[in-house]
């Protein structure tokens, strides 16, 4: 589960970041648009379910 998870942030993190810089210019405006805010707050939220699974599992 955890590098599923990992591959999932990595590839939200590439979409964001092609999202900002107007890969995506024809489709979706480029910059802060809510492609760019949709996959931050996913990237967050692995992030924080990560987080809080190791926290349970005592590695923290």
């Amino acid at each position: 589960m955890s590098k599923i998870l990992e591959i999932i942030g990595i590839v939200l993190v590439a979409i964001m970041s092609l999202g900002f810089v107007g890969v995506f210019e024809p489709n979706i405006d480029s910059g802060l648009s809510p492609l760019f805010w949709g996959c931050a707050g996913a990237t967050l939220m692995i992030i924080l379910y990560r987080k809080k699974k190791r926290k349970q599992a005592g590695l923290e």
